[in-house]
């Protein structure tokens, strides 16, 4: 029977088929106002075998996918961030703290890298986290992605559009700066992370992109690796993982 990787974000939800030399191609499709995509559903498998799940999604849109997995006779495995796990051990006190999506990309990050990687998620939230070339998390950062910002600006001022523009260092339109000045604020702190990472860790870290937004900044930063499906890539080896320590 079949695997499939699921990743639910707050926005949209990514998937593909787990093979055993890697992940398949990767669908997604967005959700809101508590639903997913009726097409999607309709197009999922009659039968699933299992389905390896990674939720930061609200209850009610997580509910939604478990009932349409439920309905294809799928044994439901659900992610959880753990203090250790193939090679990565977490800085968190508490695991259940931290992300499941910042887990599962910081175990696809170490699988790949071998020395230090910073790893920035640009989704609904912009995300970074610092890995040592021993697999150590030495924590992280959370912070508005472009996106966020340009949307709560745009719920206080209305006349600021939450869309639109074009990146300049020094904009000469309204939609030019707003966009220019959110993603200017997210680039800016991701280079400042991996400039405080290399003083960490004496030795300049690999950046490594992923999430949503993170396309729109890769011009931006030319050293960074874009890896949009990392979360599940580390889904995958979080699923390999738990099932060779159970086997």
């Amino acid at each position: 029977m079949s695997v499939w990787l699921l990743d639910l974000g707050n926005t949209r939800l990514k998937y593909a088929l787990l093979h055993d030399d890697g992940i398949g191609p990767v669908s997604g499709t967005a959700h809101a106002a508590g639903g997913l995509d009726p097409a999607w559903i309709d197009a999922l498998p009659p039968r699933i075998g299992t389905a390896v799940v990674a939720s930061v999604a609200s209850p009610a849109v997580h509910a939604v996918l478990l009932d349409a997995l439920a309905a294809r006779g799928a044994a439901v495995m659900q992610a959880r961030t753990r203090p250790a796990l193939d090679g990565v051990t977490i800085a968190y006190a508490d695991p259940a703290r931290l992300g499941v999506d910042r887990f599962l990309a910081l175990l696809a990050a170490r699988a790949e890298r071998h020395g230090p990687v910073v790893v920035a998620g640009v989704g609904t939230a912009l995300t970074i986290d610092l890995l040592d070339v021993d697999g150590r998390h030495l924590g992280g950062r959370i912070a508005p992605s472009p996106t966020l910002m340009r949307e709560a600006l745009h719920r206080r001022v209305a006349q600021l559009a939450p869309t639109g523009g074009r990146y300049a260092e020094f904009a000469v339109d309204t939609e030019d700066a707003l966009v220019s000045g959110c993603e200017g604020a997210a680039v800016a702190l991701i280079e400042r992370s991996v400039d405080q990472a290399a003083a960490r860790v004496g030795t300049r870290p690999a950046l490594l992109l992923h999430g949503g937004g993170a396309l729109a900044l890769q011009a931006l930063l030319p050293e960074a690796r874009m890896r949009p499906d990392l979360v599940l890539a580390g889904l995958a080896r979080w699923y390999r993982a738990t099932t060779a320590a159970a086997a």
